[in-house]
């Protein structure tokens, strides 16, 4: 079980680290600074913060699954994917600066994460739960997309 996590620990922050190589040059750059942004964006050490305990409780939540759902195949396909969409949406957005389909990608990475936890909260109970700051923060970053795509 600690040797899961650990490993569920480096993939996760690993993924994270490849994202942020997006995201901190895109942060800073003219065009983001220039975006009309919602009003409900959050200060920027937020985002840090967030990600950093959406990915612990992420990892915790894959190291039990390992143990507890029958369908591992299925299991890993959705978390492989959900680590495509998450690492994904940071190029698209800063990089490419195509808002259209970085809110595409952050929308299919909403209702996938809700699909996980639909479709194995039988099998995982409560630990269900520690995917819930992951779809809350989804939520409000879809929302941000949203908001960038309509007022700029």
């Amino acid at each position: 079980m600690i040797l899961r996590l650990i490993l569920f620990l480096a993939i996760n922050f690993g993924a994270l680290a490849l994202g942020s190589m997006s995201t901190s040059a895109g942060v800073f750059g003219d065009w983001y600074v220039s975006l009309n942004k919602a009003p409900w964006t959050p200060p920027g050490w937020v985002f840090g913060a967030t990600w950093t305990l959406i990915m612990v409780c992420l990892s915790v939540y894959m190291a039990y699954a390992w143990e507890k759902i029958s369908n591992r195949s299925l299991l890993l396909g959705l978390y492989g994917v959900q680590l495509i969409l998450n690492i994904g949406w940071n190029p698209v957005f800063f990089n490419l600066q195509n808002v259209i389909l970085g809110l595409i990608i952050i929308s299919s990475l909403t209702i996938l994460v809700g699909y996980i936890m639909n479709r194995f909260k039988f099998e995982m109970k409560n630990l269900t739960y520690l995917l819930m700051p992951y779809l809350i923060w989804l939520v409000i970053a879809t929302s941000l997309n949203a908001y960038v795509l309509l007022y700029n």
